[in-house]
């Protein structure tokens, strides 16, 4: 495609989407943030002319307009622009959340713009990139027709792979990469707490669990989750999961009902693996139905 863009909030994402769109070949029209000096910074690094605080400055002559701010000032900062004729006829407004659906951008499309959304599906932890944070991730896109077609082109010229799904599925979407990104987090804090009791902290205790979990995510890859899913619940082995509940309540009482909770679902998992019983899957879920072991 190699046309103009503006990036609206210049956060992470923003500035990472302009950089390596900005490498593809895209001429960065301006950018803009609720920060003049935030704004100044993105359009150094895109080497972009134009940076203000008022977005319509920088948003009216641009073929595509990137609004890159957050989920709660997404659907306002739209408004605004709408309101100051800052989207030209006929271009194509994104936002890259994904949480929200495209048809909060409803005011650029009373406009004549074509609206919809591209969501990266990465964690964009650090502010600095040293390599394309885009190549060979998944960007799931929705919206209509000539949105969707210049969100493919431009995620395909980021080196990523499209997902269109549909615009009333994207919550749910969302809720998926929450558990897959954020919950994963979580999960691994809880192994971390349990081995510190068990006198391994720090980088020991990462250095421990990384080929598990390595391998864990390479076996789901190449045989599926019920294949993948090992120890003692998928062997049926009723008497070590009470040894794990006893000492966790003693230790760590704090974690006993994420740990219930983790160990009655992955009784499911087990069952459509083939390898536990109804009668050791009833056991497990008596057990931990309650809290007493």
């Amino acid at each position: 495609m190699g046309g103009s863009f503006s990036i609206v909030g210049c956060g992470k994402v923003g500035k990472a989407l302009g950089k390596f769109l900005t490498s593809a070949g895209y001429e960065a029209a301006g950018t803009a943030s609720r920060s003049r000096s935030s704004a100044k910074e993105a359009a150094d690094l895109l080497r972009a002319a134009r940076y203000s605080d008022i977005p319509w400055e920088i948003t009216a002559s641009a073929d595509v307009v990137l609004i890159t701010t957050p989920d709660g000032a997404i659907a306002d900062t739209c408004r605004r622009i709408a309101a100051n004729k800052g989207f030209k006829p006929g271009c194509v407004v994104l936002h890259c959340s994904g949480a929200l659906p495209s048809t909060v951008l409803s005011a650029a499309a009373d406009c004549g713009a074509n609206t919809g959304s591209m969501h990266p599906l990465q964690s964009f932890a650090a502010d600095s990139f040293t390599c394309n944070p885009f190549d060979g991730i998944v960007i799931a896109i929705e919206g209509d027709p000539r949105a969707l077609a210049v969100a493919r082109e431009m995620a395909a010229d980021l080196g990523a792979t499209c997902l269109t799904i549909a615009t009333d599925a994207k919550t749910l979407y969302h809720a998926a990469a929450v558990v897959a990104s954020n919950y994963l987090v979580t999960l691994l804090a809880l192994a971390f707490r349990l081995l510190d009791k068990a006198g391994i902290s720090g980088p020991a205790a990462y250095s421990a669990l990384q080929p598990l979990i390595h391998g864990t995510l390479t076996n789901i890859q190449s045989i599926g989750i019920p294949q993948a899913l090992t120890g003692p619940i998928a062997r049926g082995d009723v008497a070590t999961v009470k040894k794990h509940l006893s000492e966790i309540r003693f230790n760590t009482p704090e974690l006993m009902d994420l740990f219930n909770t983790l160990s009655f679902h992955t009784i499911e998992i087990a069952q459509a693996k083939g390898t536990l019983s109804e009668t050791d899957a009833a056991t497990l879920r008596n057990l931990l139905g309650s809290k007493e072991s």
